[in-house]
């Protein structure tokens, strides 16, 4: 899969693979972090910590590996909010994907409450993902998103990963920070946060101006197009401005989390300075 790029040409460039697991899949039975009405799965050490770290997550099931379960104990320095199933690796294994990393720790949560577009403050700035479906991706942006106090990411029903399973992992406990607000169609939430005052900008390598010479205030929307396709003409239109990121070095092109992660900082920065 391409990924679209954020500054300058060129303006396609292909990251490498993902390569299966050896062996093929696990004798596993379902893998329900892939399942919409099932549960959240959380694995790993940053967002099961996190996860029980939060009064607003309702828990039901963690396996933990003797270690781990010490570990956690050690951290959290509190009781756990419910009573762990000590178990081995390979009983964990059997429910991730084929080579997660899950350290010893598997969380099942109900998802955390979405806020509502009339309920955003825009006292922080908004994200909204036209569209990107890669789930690491997805979980960078929103680690990044919790580094910079964004208030809520927003993304579409269809074409974008569930906020479970690898996306929590990538995401290193961001999830329990910032939420996700899911909409039906991306064109009409923009249009509706235009009406309430929000400065809608997009990122795109055809953007109007560098993002951190822009004329920022708040409510902020910062939009980032998908890998590949970049902003959809649609979404671009609902956008008050387009704004890029130029590479003063050899390589023209970003990762979209990397990119959102400069834009997050230059958006921030912006606004500081509006406000000074």
């Amino acid at each position: 899969m391409s990924e679209r790029p954020y500054s300058r040409k060129p303006r396609f460039g292909r990251p490498s693979g993902r390569p299966a697991g050896k062996g093929g899949r696990r004798d596993a039975g379902p893998r329900r972090q892939h399942d919409p009405d099932g549960p959240t799965i959380l694995y790993g050490w940053h967002p099961v910590a996190e996860a029980l770290r939060n009064g607003k997550r309702k828990l039901h099931r963690l396996l933990a590996t003797e270690n781990s379960l010490r570990r956690l104990e050690e951290e959290l320095g509190v009781p756990l909010p419910l009573q762990p199933e000590i178990v081995r690796p390979d009983e964990i294994n059997r429910l991730v994907e084929p080579d997660a990393v899950h350290q010893g720790l598997y969380l099942e949560a109900d998802p955390l409450v979405s806020p509502t577009l009339d309920t955003l403050s825009g006292e922080r700035v908004v994200l909204a993902l036209d569209q990107i479906t890669d789930p690491h991706n997805v979980g960078a942006i929103v680690r990044s998103a919790a580094a910079f106090d964004v208030e809520a990411i927003i993304t579409t029903a269809r074409h974008s990963p569930a906020a479970t399973g690898v996306l929590a992992k990538s995401a290193s406990g961001g999830l329990e920070h910032v939420p996700f607000l899911v909409v039906r169609n991306l064109g009409d939430a923009l249009t509706t946060l235009g009406e309430r005052g929000f400065q809608r900008i997009g990122l795109d390598s055809d953007g109007d101006g560098q993002i951190d010479e822009m004329t920022l205030r708040a409510p902020v929307v910062l939009v980032l197009g998908s890998e590949g396709k970049g902003l959809r003409q649609r979404t671009r239109d609902c956008c008050d401005t387009v704004g890029r990121l130029d590479m003063p070095g050899a390589i023209k092109s970003l990762n979209v989390s990397n990119a959102a992660a400069i834009a997050l900082y230059a958006v921030t920065r912006g606004l500081q300075r509006g406000g000074a």
